[in-house]
C-alpha cells in the first residue's frame, strides 16, 4: 500500500511541475529529505523517483517561456569555482572509481539547488520550500523524539537509509538545523493549530537530537543555545528557559548516555575521537601533498598507509572542515569556508535592510541558527555536501536579490517626495513585500 501511495504522489505531481517548475524543486525536496520510498518495503524502494522528477523539472524550465536567471554576485561566483574546483579535486583523485560515485550524487544536489536559484522567485515560494524542508526532517526528528521519551533514551535515533542522515550523529545535526526553521513557522503561521504543533515539534525534535546520543549534536545544541541566548531580545527570559530545559534534559537522559557524553572530556581514552583526530591529521597531511586533495572517498586503508600518523585506524573525517580539506586540499576549504563566510553576509544584509517583522528579517535570523548548528555539529559530523545546508545558502543568496531591486525603487521614488512627506507609503504593502519597504 505505502509503495502505490509514494508512486502515485510522485507520478501526481509530475502534471503539475510541467505546468509550474518551482513545484518540482518542491517534490525533489521531499523525495531527499523525507526519502519517502525507503520507508515501502516493494518495487517503490529503489524507484529512482528522485531521477524522474528532476528530469521532468528539466523539462518543465524548457517549455517554459518566462524569463530565468541565476543571481549573479561574488558569493555565486565563489561558490561556482568552489564547485569547478571539488571536480578537478575528482579527476585527480587516487580513487577515480569512488570519487565519480559520489561526484554524480554531489552533482544532483548541485545541479537542483541552482534550479532553487532560478524558479524560486519570491518570498512565498521560498516560504514553500521552508515548509517542505521542516515537515520532511521533522518526519524523523518528532519520531525520533517520541522514540526517545518512550524509551527513556535508552536506544539511539537513526534516520532513513541510504541517505545523508541515515547515521544517528548525522539525522541529530540535521534536527538540530531544522529547529530553527521550525521556529520560523512558528513565528509566520497564520492558522491557530500550527503554532501549538510547531512548539511539539521543537520539543520533540530537542529530544530526538538529544536521543541520538550523538556528542556532536551535544556540542551544537550547547552552541545553538548560546547563539540564540545572545541574539535574543529577551535575555533574562530566555536565559532562565533554557537553563531550566538543560537540568530536565540531562537529569532525564539513562546513565549510558552521561558516560558517553563524559568521554568529550577525556576523549584521549576515547578510540572514536582518537581516531576522528588521526584522519584529521590524514586530511591535513595529503592537503600539504597534493594541491586537488585525495579526491572524494579518499579515506581508505591504501592512503592511511601514506599520509596518516596511525596508518591502521582508518576512519572517516567526521568533519564538514576536514573533510573538504581531505577531499579537495587547502584552496577547496578555503573557497568552502569563503562560500559560508558570505552567506553569513548576505543574511545579515537582509536582516539590516528589512524591517524586522518581516519574513524575511524572520528567516534570515533563524538560517544564522541553522548555520551555527551546522559549522559547530559539523565540525565533527561529515556532512559537507548534505543537501540542507546549500539549500539555506541559496535561500540567503536569493532573499539579498530579491531585496535589491525594491530597495532601490524607494531609494529612487524618495528623491522625488516633497521635504517632509519622503518615505510615507501611500498603502500598506503587501505582506510578503513589507520587509523590503518598511526597513530601508
Amino acid at each position: 500500500m505505502r509503495d502505490l501511495l509514494v508512486t502515485a504522489l510522485v507520478f501526481g505531481s509530475l502534471p503539475f511541475i510541467i505546468k509550474r517548475p518551482y513545484i518540482g524543486i518542491l517534490v525533489w525536496s521531499w523525495l531527499s529529505y523525507m526519502n519517502p520510498h525507503r520507508l515501502t518495503w516493494g518495487f517503490a524502494y529503489s524507484m529512482p523517483f528522485a531521477q524522474i522528477v528532476a528530469l521532468t523539472l528539466i523539462m518543465a524550465i524548457f517549455m517554459d517561456k518566462s524569463k530565468k536567471s541565476i543571481p549573479v554576485d561574488k558569493t555565486t561566483i565563489t561558490w561556482g569555482i568552489f564547485f569547478i574546483w571539488l571536480s578537478l579535486s575528482t579527476i585527480f583523485a587516487m580513487y577515480p572509481s569512488s570519487a565519480w560515485s559520489m561526484y554524480d550524487r554531489i552533482f544532483k544536489i548541485q545541479l537542483v539547488t541552482v534550479l532553487t536559484m532560478m524558479l524560486m522567485t519570491d518570498q512565498k515560494k521560498i516560504d514553500w520550500l521552508v515548509y517542505v524542508i521542516v515537515f520532511s526532517l521533522g518526519f524523523y526528528s518528532i519520531k525520533g523524539g517520541i522514540f526517545t521519551i518512550l524509551t527513556g533514551g535508552a536506544y539511539r535515533v537513526w534516520g532513513p537509509p541510504g541517505s545523508f542522515v541515515e547515521e544517528n550523529n548525522s539525522l541529530a545535526l540535521a534536527t538540530l538545523m531544522v529547529v530553527p526553521l521550525m521556529i520560523y513557522i512558528y513565528q509566520i503561521a497564520t492558522y491557530k493549530w500550527l503554532k501549538p504543533l510547531m512548539l511539539l515539534a521543537i520539543f520533540l525534535s530537542l529530544a530526538s537530537a538529544l536521543g541520538s546520543q550523538s556528542r556532536g549534536a551535544l556540542l551544537a545544541i550547547m552552541a545553538l543555545g548560546g547563539y540564540f541566548w545572545l541574539s535574543s531580545s529577551y535575555k533574562i527570559l530566555t536565559g532562565p528557559l533554557l537553563i531550566v530545559l538543560a537540568i530536565v534534559a540531562f537529569n532525564f537522559m539513562p546513565e549510558t548516555w552521561h558516560a558517553r557524553m563524559e568521554t568529550i572530556q577525556n576523549y584521549e581514552e576515547d578510540a572514536s575521537a582518537m581516531g576522528r583526530i588521526n584522519a584529521w591529521q590524514y586530511s591535513i597531511n595529503v592537503a600539504n601533498d597534493r594541491l586537488f586533495g585525495a579526491g572524494l572517498q579518499s579515506w581508505k586503508p591504501e592512503s592511511f598507509m601514506m599520509y596518516a600518523p596511525d596508518p591502521l585506524a582508518v576512519h572517516a573525517a567526521h568533519s564538514i572542515f576536514f573533510g573538504v580539506l581531505g577531499d579537495s586540499g587547502w584552496i577547496g576549504l578555503f573557497l568552502f569556508i569563503t562560500v559560508l563566510l558570505m552567506t553569513w553576509g548576505n543574511l545579515n544584509w537582509v536582516i539590516k535592510n528589512t524591517d524586522q517583522d518581516s519574513h524575511q528579517a524572520k528567516l534570515a535570523k533563524m538560517i544564522k541558527l541553522s548555520i551555527v548548528a551546522y559549522c559547530s555539529g559539523g565540525a565533527f559530523l561529515s556532512l559537507s555536501y548534505f543537501d540542507l545546508p546549500w539549500h539555506l545558502f541559496a535561500i540567503a543568496l536569493l532573499m539579498r536579490h530579491q531585496c535589491t531591486p525594491v530597495r532601490a525603487a524607494r531609494r529612487r521614488r524618495n528623491m522625488f517626495d516633497l521635504p517632509g512627506r519622503r518615505g510615507v507609503e501611500s498603502e500598506k504593502p503587501d505582506t510578503y513585500e513589507s520587509g523590503f519597504r518598511k526597513g530601508v
